[in-house]
């Protein structure tokens, strides 16, 4: 007599039927199976879609063309992989899924989790910086953040950020607990992954805009500060850069606000049942952020709406148009 098979109650469970001891996609889904995957599927396509405006808008107007910019693109391009990588895996190996098999595209699933978040919020740090010095550094803003200093942040964050993907997976793989369980739950055991990944680059970032923060409170009572504020073209410059912060702080708190209640599982994950009903909801939380920034950049900056316009009705296409005055 066989056992008895002990599954994770999940809003997939509509979507799998159970095989002996593994999960496999039920060959007639039913309706609120089909309805959650075109949920899916549009998230992935919006996410998509909104991050290649972002891409495209940089790559093609001058304009757009700053250090600032091209970490921004490096952003993009990290939420773009998880709209066409990480939804479709994780729509095709959902978390209940893979806490109940070892299935090989589980632990890739996994790998694009861990890296591309880390990507992103790596990024974000080094946007941190840039802000720093063009608000708190005005005057030598342009001699410290060069393109080419940008390039070398854009390839370490890439870099730093695979290396922490590859020795989480290469660490599960060599897990006992692995024997049983996907790389999902070894990521929740293993504290280096979300410490590397998450809490160390969210404890620098928190730091350099809280510096930020006091020093662009002090600017408009001081217009020659000598930290900050030497000339009142200096000034009229650090209000445009001060207007740019508050949209990039405005996109590392609604990072945080969707990742963090993830990450935070992971902590207690140990220590206290939670439904994975729960977990999947604030996982799903966590990846539609990728699809957020184009939505934050169009509301802030007129000169993105004027590209996003453009681009979507193919005026691009209709000439040269690249270093024409976004407005």
């Amino acid at each position: 007599m066989e056992p008895e098979v002990t599954v994770n109650s999940s809003v997939f469970d509509f979507c799998y039927e159970i095989d002996k001891y593994t999960y496999i996609l039920a060959n007639t889904p039913s309706v609120k199976c089909a309805l959650l995957y075109l949920l899916i599927m549009l998230l992935s396509v919006v996410t998509i879609c909104g991050n290649l405006l972002v891409i495209i808008s940089i790559i093609y107007f001058k304009q757009l063309h700053t250090p600032t910019n091209h970490l921004v693109l490096s952003l993009a391009v990290a939420d773009l992989l998880v709209g066409i990588f990480v939804f479709p895996f994780s729509m095709t190996f959902s978390l209940s899924l893979c806490m109940n098999s070892s299935n090989f595209f589980c632990k890739i699933r996994g790998s694009f989790d861990i890296t591309l978040t880390a990507c992103s919020i790596l990024n974000l740090c080094c946007i941190s910086v840039d802000r720093y010095y063009a608000v708190c550094q005005p005057l030598t803003y342009r001699a410290k953040i060069t393109h080419h200093v940008v390039v070398i942040m854009i390839i370490v964050s890439w870099g730093v950020s695979a290396l922490i993907g590859i020795s989480v997976v290469v660490s599960g793989l060599n897990n006992e607990k692995c024997e049983k369980k996907c790389l999902i739950d070894v990521l929740m055991a293993n504290a280096i992954g979300p410490i590397f990944a998450f809490y160390l680059p969210m404890m620098i970032l928190l730091c350099i805009y809280f510096k930020i923060f006091l020093v662009a409170q002090r600017q408009p009572r001081s217009i020659h500060n000598t930290t900050c504020q030497s000339t009142k073209s200096g000034a009229t410059v650090s209000k445009t850069e001060r207007k740019a912060t508050k949209t990039l702080a405005t996109v590392l708190g609604i990072f945080l606000l969707c990742w963090t209640p993830f990450f935070l599982f992971a902590i207690i994950q140990p220590f206290t049942s939670v439904p994975v009903t729960v977990v999947e909801a604030i996982y799903w939380l966590g990846l539609s952020n990728s699809m957020l920034n184009p939505f934050i950049y169009a509301l802030f900056y007129s000169w993105f709406r004027a590209a996003f316009r453009m681009i979507i009705s193919g005026k691009i296409f209709q000439g040269d148009f690249a270093n024409i005055k976004l407005h």
